[in-house]
């Protein structure tokens, strides 16, 4: 029996699910996707090409953004697999051990980019409190512990979880709502007791993403304290849009997150379809848009990246 059981585990798949109704027409919804990774993956690799050999971007700023681009290029690179595999070819299975390796990136990358968001908010905070100490304050050595900081955090916190999920037993092909594999899912899979997974999956998402959540909130209730005791107006205007960039990078990344842990916390109350677009939204979208948003509102990137277009286009 024990024998049979361990064949049982050994040969359980997940399915993933698509747009439920569009089956025919799979083909075409893969286009934008394929539009999408094509931007993320362009926008994000030139984005680190430019700081990488701009000496003149080489400050916490930009170090931060490189850092933000490089998490996005992974989340693309960790869902492209199976995301495009469905739309383009109808691959819908995935092992045991692929899914819990591609959760495992997709969380803890998750968790990275949140914890360098909220570094990028300690950068906006620092530069405009105390501009003249800016430079003293977040050397470049010191940017790079932080960054590794957030990197070790992210791994560990999210290190124990396929080793949680891989001690249950699955008896059957189990359906995904996504095309991709999230640990708050794969766990309702179980035909085991998940208490454990579902306290420390809390508990890592309160000590990571409502933590950081909390913290940029506060940064910015002191970035405001700051700005409307400048007097100019022109000076106030000008210090406000240095954080425009990362508000958008923030609101971007958490209200999806957050959506779509309520939505999966509601459980069958939540519209599937929601469910389903929702969870696009929070692992394409951001990568998508985050080297395009800082491209358009940051002077010096947009015109190093119109220069280096300029000189490519001449050779």
């Amino acid at each position: 029996m024990s024998a049979v059981n361990d064949t049982k585990f050994n040969s359980a798949v997940f399915l993933f699910t698509g747009i439920p109704g569009l089956e025919d027409v799979h083909l075409w919804i893969s286009i934008p996707f394929c539009l999408m990774y094509v931007i993320s993956i362009v926008g994000n690799s030139v984005i680190l090409f430019i700081v990488k050999t701009d000496p003149t971007l080489h400050e916490p700023m930009y170090i931060f953004l490189s850092m933000l681009a490089i998490t996005d290029l992974g989340l693309s690179i960790a869902t492209m697999p199976t995301i495009l595999g469905i739309y383009l070819f109808n691959s819908r299975e995935i092992s045991l051990d692929a899914c819990f390796a591609q959760l495992f990136f997709i969380h803890s990358l998750s968790f990275i980019e949140s914890s360098v968001l909220l570094l990028m908010a300690f950068d906006r905070f620092v530069a405009i409190r105390d501009p003249l100490r800016y430079t003293s304050t977040l050397t470049l050595p010191r940017t790079a512990k932080m960054g590794l900081v957030c990197v070790l955090r992210g791994v560990a916190l999210i290190f124990p979880l396929p080793f949680l999920l891989k001690r249950f037993r699955y008896c059957r092909a189990n359906v995904l709502s996504h095309c991709y594999c999230l640990h708050q899912e794969v766990m309702k899979m179980a035909c085991s007791d998940i208490t454990v997974n579902s306290i420390y999956g809390l508990f890592i998402i309160v000590s990571t993403v409502g933590l950081d959540s909390l913290l940029i909130l506060l940064s910015y209730v002191m970035i405001l304290k700051t700005v409307l005791s400048i007097v100019s107006h022109v000076e106030r205007v000008r210090a406000l849009n240095t954080c425009v960039s990362h508000v958008c990078a923030v609101l971007l990344f958490y209200t999806p997150m957050i959506g779509l842990s309520v939505l999966h916390r509601l459980g069958k109350s939540s519209p599937p379809l929601l469910q389903i677009l929702l969870g696009y939204v929070y692992l394409l979208v951001p990568p998508l848009m985050n080297p395009i948003v800082y491209s358009v509102k940051s002077k010096h990137l947009r015109a190093r990246i119109i220069r280096v277009v300029g000189m490519a286009k001449a050779s």
